[in-house]
């Protein structure tokens, strides 16, 4: 009976040790279960999508009336994220009185061809570019017309493409969108007056440039009006109808 007594004191040592050590590996393999889990839901949220907004004031939020800046989810590419959501990742590159390619010599650093590649190169690998430019060459010192506009466009558009910035060093895809119509002047008048006619034409030499190169295009006057303060900028509702057209394209374009 004593060694019946002490086998089974044994056994159930042994069961005992059993179970606390499958206990501690289920526990073990709980944790690992449940980091693995929080990590693909993690991976689930990153962008999937990178995309570069590069643009003049009304990309970087200038407020008309006052050069203040709007708030990140004010101006359009903030709309556009919101609009986009988790899965994409968009890159503001506005500056205030950037051109397509030409030098302004009363501010320096806004001919945008200058700037593009190291701009490109510094937020690789883009699924997607967005060019929003052609308001500041419409200035009377550059004296372009509204193809020399288009085809300053076009000269970014060729960079774009030999920048190996898209993903695996390929060609992102392009969006041009045309600037909103100069409105009434009132404290650019002297820089932009008697500009309205090339203004009213860029959209559709712009139209024509991005279907030359296989551009997808938006031309943003028939979303938006410049403000009344100045006529060139744009206030928080046109930010707001801007960012949602440019999203649903650009959901179009990556879908």
């Amino acid at each position: 009976m004593a060694e019946c007594d002490w086998w089974a004191n044994r056994l159930t040592s042994c069961f005992q040790l059993l179970r606390k050590n499958l206990t501690v590996k289920i526990l073990a393999n709980a944790k690992i279960l449940a980091r693995v889990t929080a990590i693909i839901a993690e991976m689930r949220t990153l962008p999937k999508y990178s995309v570069l907004c590069f643009g003049d004031s009304n990309t970087w939020g200038f407020v008309p009336g006052t050069g203040d800046r709007y708030d990140a989810n004010t101006r359009w590419p903030g709309v556009l994220q919101q609009q986009l959501g988790p899965e994409f990742n968009v890159i503001e590159e506005g500056f205030n009185g950037r051109t397509t390619i030409w030098e302004d010599p009363t501010v320096p650093g806004r001919n945008g061809r200058q700037y593009l590649i190291p701009c490109l190169g510094s937020h690789r690998p883009l699924d997607l570019v967005v060019l929003s430019l052609g308001i500041n060459d419409l200035k009377a010192q550059f004296g372009a017309s509204a193809e020399d506009i288009a085809n300053g466009a076009a000269t970014l558009i060729g960079l774009i493409a030999q920048s190996a910035s898209g993903v695996a060093g390929g060609i992102p895809k392009i969006l041009v969108i045309s600037p909103p119509r100069i409105g009434k002047l009132t404290q650019y008048a002297s820089q932009f007056d008697g500009r309205q006619e090339q203004s009213a034409r860029l959209g559709v030499c712009m139209r024509a440039v991005a279907r030359q190169t296989s551009c997808e295009f938006i031309d943003a006057a028939e979303f938006v009006v410049t403000s009344e303060s100045d006529g060139i900028h744009l206030e928080p509702d046109e930010h707001q109808k801007l960012g949602e057209a440019v999203a649903q394209r650009v959901r179009q374009m990556l879908s």
